[in-house]
């Protein structure tokens, strides 16, 4: 049973559970909130996506797996959009400063007050310092994986990898299934054409890492993955692409005539492809929602608009695509208006290439690393929070690990799982709270460690899932939904 305190950095004092629930609780969800996912009203998703929702209320999914979170106030999430920092983001340089600690620690940024009294970002987060009212930072998440993929592995499915903390040099099945997945096959029963999306690309290191599908789960459960043309300024999902000369009408004919040729025959794996794919031709959502001709461009600007560089010859100037950042983050909130439930945005594709500072760890964060990362992930909050959504949707924003404490001989930070900074918003969230602390020099977790099993258990729990029920592998052995346990006091509700 987890017995940790949030801190409300507006009263500046810590404070138990029980009493955070009294005075933070969030309020219900309302009928004219759920109305305000039809936003984009030419996607049809939208509204299939609501009525299914508010039917399977208080219902158990996938064959009793779900269970609701009864009894704590909290209307189960609509949405996550998991946003992944490939590479290791400096916690001490971003949402857990220490300018008390060494300089040969503290380096050179200094902290700048944010929208909650007392709670303090770096000076590189303007933007960020501007919602944190709307967010919750956990500073003690800490794992034992030191290498990029084994970490990246247990982010993404909170569990260790079975191969261990080790580095892929060659490709290898992926077992465990990601967030995304899990949850897409427990609520399977409610049809959705697009539970999870994943975008703008698979991340890789030497190969694809093995965390980013359905896993033992099965290929039906991994993402629908979106691409973006970095040249073109655009996104797509090939797959879905039809000829000029085979309009969907003439697609479903085809289907329809190819029913008629095999009567009752059905069934077919084949079969389940062939819908799943004229379900989403005909519905059109996944191009509308990826199309932002259709945006205000003073929407595009505060997310970030940037002209296509290699930006220089240090790591993260050279970023597949990162002109692209900001926009990928509007997408996802494209695609939860659309109806989407669950949307992991890859930050960056290729390590190597992305927020592992080894070297220049601070004229990397400062100069490409953390200014459009600032903009785009506030104006998601602001965004979602203007049109209703943020109540409802869940937005985790993360790395595989920190970065160590001891600057190097080449001003670079290492990796560092022993301890660093998530951040939450929406959802539910006590704005402005803290979970858990960093010692004095952001070493190791000095109060209420926190583990990715659990960010994974709550997760689930806050979309009304129950993380002690199991899912089976292929061999039908069950394994629990996470091995974690929910961070409820961050939510303001009891511990269980």
């Amino acid at each position: 049973m987890r017995r940790g305190t949030t801190q409300s950095r507006g009263s500046g004092r810590s404070r138990g559970v029980s009493e955070a629930a009294r005075s933070l609780l969030p309020r219900e969800v309302s009928r004219g909130d759920f109305l305000r996912f039809g936003g984009l009203g030419s996607l049809s998703l939208g509204g299939l996506w609501l009525n299914q929702q508010m039917a399977a209320a208080g219902v158990e999914e996938g064959g009793g797996l779900g269970a609701r979170s009864r009894g704590t106030g909290l209307a189960p999430l609509r949405a996550c959009i998991f946003v992944f920092y490939y590479g290791g983001p400096s916690h001490l340089d971003t949402y857990d400063l220490k300018p008390g600690a060494p300089s040969t620690i503290r380096g050179e940024f200094q902290p700048i007050s944010t929208t909650v009294p007392g709670l303090q970002i770096s000076e590189h987060l303007p933007k960020m310092a501007q919602v944190m009212h709307h967010c919750a930072l956990i500073r003690s998440m800490h794992h034992k994986n030191r290498l990029h993929d084994s970490a990246s592995i247990e982010t993404h499915t909170g569990r260790q990898a079975s191969q261990g903390d080790r580095e892929e040099f060659a490709p290898i099945e992926q077992f465990f299934p990601c967030h995304g997945s899990t949850i897409s096959y427990v609520r399977r029963t409610l049809g959705l054409a697009v539970p999870h999306a994943a975008l703008p690309f698979m991340f890789h290191n030497v190969v694809d890492v093995p965390c980013q599908g359905g896993g033992f789960l099965g290929q039906d459960f991994d993402p629908f993955r979106i691409a973006v043309d970095g040249h073109a300024a655009s996104y797509a999902a090939p797959e879905l692409s039809l000829r000029g000369e085979l309009p969907v009408r003439r697609m479903q004919e085809r289907l329809q005539l190819r029913a008629a040729l095999q009567p009752g025959v059905s069934g077919l794996p084949l079969d389940r492809y062939f819908e799943k794919a004229s379900e989403l031709l005909s519905a059109g959502v996944v191009q509308s929602a990826l199309d932002l001709s259709g945006e205000q461009l003073e929407v595009r600007e505060r997310y970030g608009l940037y002209a296509a560089s290699n930006g220089g010859g240090t790591a993260a100037a050279l970023g597949e695509s990162r002109h692209m950042r900001g926009q990928n983050l509007l997408v996802a909130r494209r695609l939860v208006e659309a109806g989407v439930p669950f949307v992991n945005v890859f930050d960056f594709r290729q390590q190597g290439q992305n927020w592992d500072s080894h070297a220049q760890n601070f004229q990397q964060h400062r100069e490409y690393l953390l200014p459009p990362a600032d903009r785009a992930l506030a104006a998601l909050i602001t965004d979602l929070a203007e049109r209703g959504l943020l109540d409802a949707t869940l937005v985790v924003a993360t790395g595989e690990f920190g970065r160590t404490p001891q600057i190097n001989a080449t001003a670079g930070r290492d990796h560092w799982p022993d301890c660093y900074s998530v951040l939450l918003a929406g959802g539910g969230v006590q704005g402005g709270a803290i979970y858990g602390a960093s010692d004095a020099h952001g070493a190791f977790p000095a109060r209420d460690p926190v583990t990715p099993a659990d960010l994974a258990a709550t997760i689930f729990w806050r979309f009304g899932l129950d993380p002690s029920g199991h899912v089976p592998d292929r061999t039908a052995r069950p394994w629990k939904l996470a091995e974690g346990e929910p961070i409820r006091a961050l939510f303001g509700a009891e511990v269980a």
